[in-house]
């Protein structure tokens, strides 16, 4: 960390003590064993849809930390960094940062709440522990993989809350609009990695390998684009949108709908990174039976398009995945079950860039709760999946990948 950054982080704190905020400090540690039995990992820019490569290896899964500034006038400060380390590759970095306001509810019982900086919009319905982790699993769906890999925004989020004890009503209702920058290249690690189940989030201004394919050789059609993309560059000046809508019962469960935009020009390139123009439907829900049984199910609908300067499509792409499971907790013990169904309709004709893909994913997880913070897990991820571009890379088009992992996760708060 540079010595400006640490001053200003020192100048946060002695102010806001000086001011009379509270401070808070929660991170996670999550130390993994793996076995793999796989091909190149996508995060390596290989073809792999799990998170490693294969053999067996020790990795730092995430560390992450969260500063929490509160003032007494409802504005809070939230910045979160997370790190890794594995086989292949060791990173540090920021991966949200945002002012948050939430008033008061009004005498009508309405409550709105402003977030502004970097953050994910309201999307996933797993990833809701410190530094974003997965709750009931290690693993993430291949829904929230891809958020976590090329989804998230500089922006500013406006919700308008409805309370329903305020309305004779169980159900609280909430709607969710954000404008946001700095998106503009997603859709690309969609395309060329497919879907994909891990845990890593891309670090802000970290930048990712892609798989290679004959139309990024030199000659090819899409020889223009960079070897890695760079998920969060903002690239034709203009502002997407995210609108969500929840319904929430307390204690008992959620639903939720949205529409994401970012509105690309997919015809604009700057330095081998385009601006893609991404669009997606996403709806789901939590229910909880009781304070032991819970079911939840998630569904993502949407299409891509990236076109070379001359307005011709590169990249046109449906996709969509879904995934539902079922969680079970019995004392100490946690057992969940998902199962995900998740393809990719190739729509242009560039030759040597087949992004067809389709595939069913299978995870069994277990946690155990030794004390307090600490969690020893066991997950199985399998995948059966039909890519032809693994062709390119002289791997088998249809493919079977199978993970073991076991996990020691800490999670602290001060």
């Amino acid at each position: 960390m540079k010595i400006s950054k640490r001053l200003g982080l020192c100048s946060i704190l002695v102010s806001s003590t000086a001011m009379g905020a509270q401070t808070h400090i929660k991170g996670v540690v999550d130390v993994r064993a793996s076995f793999v039995d796989s091909v190149t990992s996508y995060a390596a820019g290989g073809y792999g849809k799990l998170g490693l490569d294969d053999g067996s290896q020790l990795s730092l899964a995430q560390a992450a930390l969260e500063l929490g500034i509160e003032w007494d006038n409802n504005i809070s400060l939230h910045v979160i960094g997370n790190s890794y380390a594995n086989e292949f590759e060791q990173n540090l970095g920021l991966t949200e940062a945002y002012l948050k306001y939430r008033s008061l509810p009004s005498e009508n019982g309405y409550r709105w709440q402003n977030r502004t900086g970097i953050f994910y919009p309201k999307i996933s319905l797993e990833n809701n522990a410190i530094g974003w982790a997965s709750i009931n699993t290690l693993n993430s769906s291949t829904i929230n993989t891809w958020i976590g890999e090329e989804v998230r925004v500089l922006g500013s989020e406006f919700s308008l809350t409805r309370l329903g004890k305020f309305n004779d009503s169980v159900y609280d209702t909430t709607v969710s609009l954000t404008a946001f920058t700095n998106n503009d290249p997603t859709g690309a690690l969609l395309a060329w990695h497919g879907w994909t189940i891990g845990n890593q989030q891309t670090l802000w201004t970290e930048s990712r390998e892609i798989a290679p394919f004959l139309a990024h050789q030199p000659g090819g059609e899409i020889a223009g684009q960079a070897q890695k993309s760079d998920p969060f560059k903002e690239i034709d000046n203009r502002i997407g949108y995210h609108l969500n809508v929840e319904i929430k019962r307390a204690k008992k469960g959620r639903i939720a709908a949205g529409f994401y935009n970012n509105r690309g020009r997919p015809y604009i390139v700057e330095n081998g990174q385009y601006a893609w123009r991404t669009r997606f439907a996403h709806v789901g829900g939590v229910w909880n039976f009781d304070k032991t049984l819970q079911l939840s199910a998630q569904a993502l609908y949407g299409d891509t398009l990236m076109q070379h300067p001359t307005r011709q499509d590169a990249v046109n792409n449906d996709y969509h995945s879904a995934y539902i499971a079922l969680s079970k907790r019995i004392a100490k013990h946690r057992l969940t079950t998902r199962v995900e169904s998740f393809g990719i309709e190739d729509n242009d004709s560039t030759v040597g860039d087949n992004n067809d893909e389709h595939g069913v994913a299978l995870t069994l997880s277990y946690q155990y709760r030794l004390t307090k913070g600490w969690f020893l897990g066991a997950e199985y991820n399998g995948i059966d999946s039909y890519r032809p571009s693994r062709w390119y890379a002289n791997e088998p088009r249809k493919l079977k990948e199978h993970q073991l992992q076991f996990s020691a996760r800490y999670f602290f708060s001060k």
